[in-house]
Parts: C-alpha cells; structure tokens; sequence
C-alpha cells in the first residue's frame, strides 16, 4: 500500500520521491521518525525557509510536518549531485565546466553566509542540479547540519566550538 503525506504527496517507491497528487508534479521527499535521538528534519525546515527557494539555490519547500509517526519534509525534485555528474563523465570536467561550477557554488555559499549561516557539510553529493530547462542550474541541499554563525539584531559572530590548539615553547 502506497503511503499519502498530508493528504496530497504520495510517496513512490523510488526513497526520496513522491507524486503531488493536485499538480501530478514529481517532488523530493525526507522522512525523519518522531522518535529520531538527533532530530534535523524541523531545522532544516527553518533554514530552508530562511534562505528561500524562489532564488534558484535552494529546492523550494513544499509542505513539512508530521505524518503518521514520522515527519516529513516535501521539496522541489531536482537533478543528480555533482558527484554522481562527475562520475558519468569519468572524474574529468572541461576547464569551462569547472569555472561555470565554482562561480555557481561562491555564489550560493555567498548568498548562504549573507543570511547568517554555515552549511556544515559541504561536499559534491550535496550541490545537485536542476531538471528541464535548469539543467545547468546548480542547487544546494541537505540543511541538516547547518548553524546560524551570526546573530540576526546585533550581527555578532556567535561563539561556536573550540580550536583547541596549544603552541608550547621546547
């Protein structure tokens, strides 16, 4: 039996896809359980929020709450992570590839760090593209790891861990 979230996503048997059952559009979808010992799924939620999917770096968030025992969060589908381009073009990208990549990439890092906020887990699976016509568009994801480094009033940096380096004199 296929799983229906809020009423409108029905989950397919591909993990991280759904049907939006009103516009018949594919959509991403992440589970968490309510009992999760590390919850993310609400706070990314809040970052994803905060930086906005209308600006074309960040998938859209289409609903997130809590169906059956386990919350779910609903998103723009996008394309394959660098990682897995990279691969299918044998670990080699064109100088003009990698160029139209990094700007892409600073750009959504800039645009992240302007909002306050550090990623945490910056790798090639989580930068992914677009489908269709933003095919060459690049997207950021998986915000579950990712801290506000700045507080908003009084734009301070927020203390955060330790560079618990010692330098001794011999």
């Amino acid at each position: 039996m296929e799983e229906v979230v809020a009423g409108r996503y029905r989950v397919g048997r591909k993990i991280g896809a759904a049907i939006d059952e009103r516009s018949r559009e594919q959509v991403a979808i992440k589970f968490e359980s309510v009992r999760a010992n590390n919850p993310r799924l609400a706070s990314e939620n809040r970052v994803y929020n905060r930086l906005g999917g209308e600006n074309g770096m960040f998938p859209k968030v289409r609903w997130y709450g809590r169906s059956g025992q386990q919350y779910a969060l609903v998103m723009d589908l996008l394309g394959d992570s660098l990682e897995k381009v990279f691969k299918q073009c044998g670990r080699r990208f064109s100088l003009k590839t990698v160029l139209m990549l990094a700007d892409q990439m600073l750009d959504i890092m800039e645009y992240m760090h302007s909002k306050s906020y550090i990623h945490r887990d910056i790798k090639p699976d989580n930068f992914v593209t677009g489908l269709g016509n933003r095919a060459n568009q690049v997207y950021l994801i998986d915000f579950g790891l990712a801290k506000k480094f700045r507080d908003s009033s009084t734009r301070e940096h927020i203390p955060y861990g330790c560079a618990c380096f010692f330098f001794q004199d011999n």
